[in-house]
């Protein structure tokens, strides 16, 4: 039964699979310190996102 029930949850939409979670590492200006900005944005967005 929990292999159906996992079946029919990737079945429905691909919404989920079009976004990616970022992480991109950056030096604070004002401490001097890394800081880590994470975000999920879209498949198509990950290289500008980096740029």
């Amino acid at each position: 039964m929990a292999k159906k029930a996992v079946a029919t949850l990737h079945e429905g939409s691909s919404d989920g699979r079009a976004y990616s979670k970022v992480i991109k590492m950056e030096k604070s200006p004002k401490t001097g310190a890394y800081i880590f900005n994470e975000q999920m944005v879209r498949n198509e967005d990950v290289q500008a996102f980096f740029k």
